[in-house]
């Protein structure tokens, strides 16, 4: 029935109700809500609606397990969660859904929720805090409900710094501004509201209860979705007001605010990020940090000048992608070298993906590679085959010169019965150049390709040097291979370009497990 879930965690929440009736009254689509009271029922009670669902469990099992337990409830495409103390725009959830992609997190501008006021007999009036008498005569005082989203501040940047605690970004706000569009990134988010399918939720484990009952949500959720290929974006047609609880007293955090629980939010979390250590990324923090650089508190991280190109066909036998995809992705992770994939379907854990909707061919090819090279920001580009299992030590050399081709000649092609053959050729899987040279280079190449000049010639040779790595990569041979096999001499026109030629098998290559390689075939 549902296109969007709203969902709202919530223990002892003094909004909790007029937060749903706001949301009732704004929602234009097919949106529903599901309302988890973790520990204690609403006071007052929440509508009676159709549109309405509420979980309640009554011991509290803290705010990551019970929004998780509401997204299990859900079966619509998207979920937002959203904090139980906020108001929102007419017709908000229309139009984040309008613009959504389905490997985006997506946020509203977030505007001050000014909630309340509380008022004595005279008429003096404090703004929303703490219960207690009238500053001014003394006298005891009410909560006047105003109900107000402030224009001012509207925030839409967000980042974390070196201890991972959340940060305004102003910097990166007029850089914002200035692009134009009502589509903005953001490093990372303050974590009272994020939307994302529902799928991606469950893939990501956006709520890893790890990091305890609560702390950390918006560097998790953005860390996730940036280092994972996604994108963090807020959509600045549309808004919803947080009320902020920072006085404490009445007027604090629901949950018991632990020492304890703050400690193991935070180191979980800097293991995860600071290390490096979470499984499904194919980005290392540091290229967060680079895309969005200058960032206050981490000036002293160097960026990675390094990024590779991975190009396919998406043929090739799901036995040898998945493992050359696997291990690309780990090598990226370990080095901090980003990965730009063109593909002609789409491929979500592949870095930055392009997708070219033509036919496999030559000219697709170079186009692919050409697109791959646009979309690349680093200064040095290693050339990835997706039929080529690559050793880390490959991208350890770095070239010198920036008007030359560089090739590593340490490669092994290997063949299902067994069979390895070397030589030292300059290979495309083994290239690594500058990318404003590679751009030049394929950009006639592509010219050619599309007029019919197009020489059969893959490799540019224009300046070139070569190079071994300590290990050699691994060209898997398979049927669909755009270049002919050559198992011995005999198969060579040209002798003199079979330099070095070496026979062996699979189970004799150094730096090889063989028994794995085995298991391609």
């Amino acid at each position: 029935m549902y296109d969007l879930s709203v969902l709202i965690p919530g223990r002892n929440e003094m909004f909790m109700s007029r937060t749903v009736d706001d949301i009732l009254k704004n929602i234009r689509g097919k949106t529903e809500i599901i309302v988890g009271l973790d520990g204690a029922w609403a006071e007052p009670a929440i509508v009676d609606h159709p549109d309405v669902t509420i979980l309640y469990v009554n011991e509290s099992i803290g705010q990551r397990a019970i929004t998780n337990q509401l997204c299990r409830l859900s079966k619509a495409k998207y979920i937002m969660k959203v904090d139980a103390h906020t108001a929102w725009d007419e017709g908000f959830d229309v139009k984040l859904m309008e613009d959504m992609q389905d490997n985006w997190t997506m946020v509203p501008i977030m505007r001050n929720l000014h909630a309340f006021d509380w008022v004595c007999p005279d008429g003096h009036r404090r703004y929303q805090g703490p219960s207690g008498e009238c500053k001014d005569c003394g006298k005891p005082t009410t909560k006047d409900i105003v109900w107000i989203a402030k224009t001012s501040p509207q925030s839409t940047s967000f980042r974390f710094d070196k201890t991972l605690h959340f940060n305004y970004f102003g910097q990166y706000k007029k850089i914002q501004d200035a692009s134009g569009s009502h589509l903005v990134e953001s490093m990372s988010l303050q974590g009272s509201c994020f939307m994302l399918t529902r799928e991606k939720y469950w893939e990501l484990n956006i709520c890893d209860e790890a990091h305890g009952s609560w702390g950390q949500q918006g560097t998790e959720v953005a860390c996730k979705t940036w280092l994972s290929g996604g994108r963090v974006v807020v959509n600045k047609n549309t808004w919803y007001a947080h009320m902020f609880r920072t006085q404490g007293g009445d007027f604090g955090f629901p949950y018991p605010l632990s020492g304890n629980q703050v400690d193991k939010a935070r180191k979980y979390s800097r293991e995860l990020w600071l290390n490096n250590t979470w499984p499904l990324a194919i980005h290392p923090l540091s290229w967060l940090i680079e895309k969005f650089a200058p960032v206050p508190d981490w000036e002293d991280v160097k960026p990675s000048n390094k990024g590779m190109i991975f190009f396919t066909d998406n043929k090739l036998p799901l036995k040898i992608a998945h493992k050359v995809q696997d291990r690309l992705k780990e090598i990226s992770k370990q080095k901090g070298i980003p990965i730009v994939s063109a593909s002609l379907k789409p491929m979500d854990k592949m870095g930055t993906n392009i997708v070219v909707n033509k036919p496999r061919g030559i000219e697709t090819m170079f186009e692919q590679i050409l697109l791959a090279l646009e979309a690349s920001t680093a200064e040095i580009i290693y050339f990835a085959e997706h039929d080529v299992l690559y050793d880390a030590s490959h991208f350890d050399f770095t070239p010198e010169k920036q008007d030359t081709f560089y090739y590593n000649v340490n490669w092994y092609k290997i063949h299902s019965d067994g069979v390895a053959v070397s030589w030292e050729a300059a290979q495309v899987s083994g290239l690594v150049c500058y990318r404003e040279l590679a751009i030049k280079w394929y950009r006639e190449k592509l010219a050619s390709a599309i007029n019919g000049t197009f020489n059969r010639s893959y490799e540019p040779k224009d300046k070139f040097e070569t190079f071994k790595s300590a290990v050699p990569y691994i060209d898997v041979r398979h049927e669909g291979t755009l270049t002919r096999n050559k198992r011995s001499l005999d198969d060579f026109r040209n002798k003199s370009t079979a330099k070095n030629f070496t026979q062996t098998t699979i189970d004799k290559i150094p730096g090889w497990d063989g028994e794995l390689l085995k298991k391609l075939y």
